[in-house]
């Protein structure tokens, strides 16, 4: 039975008594204490050890967190997932706690942090909502989406020293924080102005008839490339394709060859768009939603949000071969954490990764889930090129306000301080002037917050346009409403924030207008996709781009990357799309480019920067395979400028002393490794097999025919690296296998090519290929080492790059 019970003492022991028989426990607290820390330790390690799912995320808003605390919650248990959560000057205040055992839900709210006052002596009040099972598991997935939210780092080793260092120095220059709140103070703490995503804040697609349910445009295509990449052994393969070309309808049509389907996603409203997308292609098919308030499992197609699916007790529910086929929609959105519980536990028979915007700066952790098989690619200028997406003409004009002089929080601007030039008369004079200029029938207009959308809307309407702002404030008028009058020409424009980012499109808009700043290159790409659907009442899009001296303002024009670069007082049309699609910057847009070009920060810089966050994240150094597949600028970039990964690291001070000494001895050698060339990948692969005989052993001579077995065996057992080498007479002498065939080949190439380029690090010489290093034992681990990262890397890269090159379209 559910109750609900207000406790003002004791809090401390009412916690620990649940943390101890706890299945599933997570906290949320603003800031940490070591003696919050010490209070719970016991409680939660015992629960850790008896196999409890334990996730606690606590904040650094104002440095109140001791970096003491934070070493203390490491050293409960390895089990625990602890996260930090980056506030950036945001005040982030929230103080719950979640604990399930065997037979209750408990879920603690109210307002102490984790220390040992707020759980003691202190004046605190916090409620206990008993087994109300829809709260709880609400609760939990609002918990999941914070945990790991984009601002949120793990915290390890390294991202606690990094802290460490920020809290001291915050602390000098801010004395011992005995700092007295003001009421205005209070009130910001408790209503932070960052909110955050959800549900209710975003409009689904108007139905539309969909016609004949089979496929068409870009699915056509798309759908042979997947049965294709199914039918040669794959089993992993990612989509990429431009918004409004129906990935979801796609991804049902595919799954008709598969008896239970999960589609993951990590929003609820795209969760049953899909479904009822999959009712229209598989009428037959049984349906269900799993997600914070829905848990139907039984379904032959289940609609999971990863939020909740992602939790311990949740997967358990399902066995690893329970689907098929499973599905990932705009998986570019969640943190890695949240999937890779999912892709570790479940076995389906293919993994499907579907997504429009794959863009996270150079998207290797995107295609690393799907092992590099890019199935099919095609973005918005090919599909107008194709005739698919409504053609453009982009207009770029210049912003005289000055961003420099406003506050940076390292996400975003103040708000108070961008409201107070956006929300002046000139500045929305200029606005409508750039419209006026531009505009066709029905606008969408997208601003940075709700008062500009009201603001302007209202001048708008003072001007006799007729317009309404559409944001998550009630207005007395339904979306759908709104919609429907911008459809039928009886409004003029819908001002709006973030409602129509993604799952949304109103086909008849023909004009974009954008009013706020664009930090990020893929809400800016969904943005402008809002335009792009084929309608009968429009011939092209207007987009109307208000560009000033905000930071990354010339970020934007990478989505723009097949045009020609912009010249002063000259339109200059997209080469690549048979119809006319232009892009048109005003002269002193083009100055703010260049400019900005020129004051960019210098690329080493950027890389060191990409390293760290990477480092920290993963709480180790990074292998040279792992920052190729998740560090934010790849790993190529870093060769370019170092030559050598090895190289980077030595110069940044992260070898020790040995791997340092076997660096400098040993430089010419890895640095041969990384540049010979690789027109097919059989160098590495031939390093590979000698890299299986050990550290001792791997440099030491080899003959064709010892080698042949495991490169035929590695070879034919990659599905999908049997097919892209394996082309051609020679290597279907390979395929076919006759020892001294095989042998011939590998002496031929790579072993004579690659002694004949290696300036003597390399012999081969009466059928016996060697390198030649003398390697004593106390360095033998880490020569061995270096060489297999920079292998693995280097087949890795190969393999990628020709899936990239094969599924894009030209």
């Amino acid at each position: 039975m559910s109750s609900i019970e207000l406790i003002t003492s004791r809090f401390g022991e009412e916690l620990k008594d649940r943390i101890t028989i706890g299945k599933s426990v997570y906290i949320i607290t603003s800031f940490s204490m070591r003696s919050g820390v010490e209070l719970l330790k016991s409680s939660l390690r015992f629960a850790a050890e008896q196999g409890a799912d334990i996730k606690i995320l606590t904040g650094d808003y104002l440095y109140i967190t001791q970096p003491e605390a934070l070493n203390g919650l490491l050293s409960i248990h390895p089990s625990i997932e602890i996260r930090l959560w980056k506030s950036k000057g945001v005040s982030f205040h929230p103080k719950a706690y979640l604990v399930e055992t065997a037979e209750h839900d408990h879920f603690f709210i109210g307002s102490s942090n984790l220390s040992a006052s707020a759980m003691g002596k202190g004046i605190e009040w916090n409620v206990l909502i008993n087994d109300e099972k829809k709260i709880f598991e609400e609760g939990s997935e609002e918990f999941m989406r914070l945990f790991y939210h984009e601002q949120t780092i793990a915290l390890n080793a390294e991202s606690l020293l990094e802290y460490e260092v920020s809290y001291r120095e915050f602390h000098r220059n801010h004395g011992n924080l005995a700092k007295v709140w003001t009421e205005q103070e209070e009130v910001n703490m408790m209503l932070p102005a960052g909110k955050m995503e959800h549900s209710e804040d975003v409009v689904l697609e108007t139905p539309a008839p969909y016609g004949e349910i089979a496929p068409r445009f870009a699915q056509i295509e798309a759908l042979e490339e997947l049965e294709k990449t199914y039918d040669e052994g794959y089993q992993k393969a990612l989509v990429v394709m431009a918004t409004g070309l129906g990935k979801t309808y796609l991804a049902a049509f595919f799954a008709k060859r598969f008896k239970r389907i999960l589609f993951v996603a990590h929003r609820e409203e795209i969760l049953k768009q899909a479904e009822r997308s999959f009712q229209n292609v598989l009428p037959d098919l049984t349906t269900g939603i799993y997600n914070g308030t829905t848990k139907d499992g039984e379904a032959d197609a289940v609609f999971a949000s990863i939020f909740t699916l992602s939790m311990q007790k949740h997967i358990n529910r399902f066995m690893p071969e329970d689907f098929d086929l499973i599905i990932i929609d705009e998986f570019h959105h969640a943190a890695a954490n949240t999937y890779q519980r999912v892709l570790n536990y479940f076995k389906p028979e293919f993994l499907l990764g579907i997504t429009a915007t794959p863009d996270r700066n150079d998207n290797r952790d995107i295609y690393a889930i799907c092992e590099g098989n890019l199935a099919y690619r095609i973005d918005f200028l090919q599909a107008i090129g194709h005739g698919w997406l409504s053609p453009f003409n982009y207009y770029g004009v210049y912003d005289e306000t000055d961003y420099t002089q406003l506050t940076w929080l390292g996400t975003r601007y103040d708000e108070a301080e961008l409201l107070s030039v956006q929300l002046r008369t000139s500045y929305a004079e200029k606005v409508i002037e750039a419209w006026e200029s531009h505009k066709q029938e029905r606008s969408l207009v997208f601003c940075s917050s709700i008062r500009q959308a009201e603001f302007l809307s209202g001048y708008f309407n003072e001007r006799r346009y007729r317009t309404i702002a559409l944001t998550s404030k009630p207005s007395g008028m339904s979306r759908s409403e709104v919609i429907k009058m911008l459809e039928d020409g009886t409004l003029d424009a819908i001002f709006t924030v973030d409602l129509f980012n993604e799952g949304v499109d109103i086909p008849s808009v023909d004009t974009l207008l954008f009013v706020r700043p664009t930090e990020s290159l893929t809400v800016f790409t969904q943005q402008v996709g809002r335009g792009l659907r084929l309608h009968e009442s429009k011939n092209q899009c207007v987009i109307i781009d208000l560009i000033g001296n905000y930071r990354n303002a010339d970020i934007k024009m990478s989505l723009f990357h097949q045009g020609e670069k912009a010249t002063k007082g000259k339109t200059n049309v997209i080469p690549t799309t048979p119809v006319s699609c232009t892009l048109n910057l005003e002269t002193k847009v083009v100055d703010l480019f260049a400019e900005m070009a020129r004051k960019k920060q210098p690329r080493r810089d950027a890389l060191k920067d990409a390293f760290y966050e990477l480092k920290y994240e993963m709480g180790r150094r990074p292998s040279y395979l792992e920052l190729h597949l998740h560090g934010r600028m790849g790993a190529n970039a870093y060769y370019d400028e170092w030559k050598s990964y090895h190289r980077f690291l030595y110069e940044m001070g992260e070898l020790n002393e040995l791997e340092q000494e076997v660096y400098i001895q040993y430089e010419l050698w890895l640095k041969d490794v990384e540049k010979t060339s690789m027109s097919r990948s059989y160098k590495m692969v031939l390093l590979k097999a000698m890299l299986e005989r050990g550290p001792s052993d791997w440099y030491m001579a080899v003959t064709p025919i010892e080698v042949a077995p495991y490169f035929h065996s590695y070879l034919t057992s990659e599905e999908y690296r049997k097919r892209i080498d394996f082309s051609g007479k020679s290597h279907k002498q390979m395929w076919k296998y006759d020892e001294k065939k095989v042998a011939g080949l590998i002496a031929k190439m790579p072993m004579t090519k690659w002694s004949e380029s290696s300036d003597g690090l390399i012999r081969f010489e009466g059928g016996r290929f060697e390198v030649q290093l003398e390697v004593p034992e106390r360095f033998e681990q880490i020569v061995f080492e270096f060489t297999r990262e920079i292998c693995e890397y280097r087949l890795h890269a190969y393999f990628q790059k020709k899936e990239e090159k094969k599924s894009y379209i030209h």
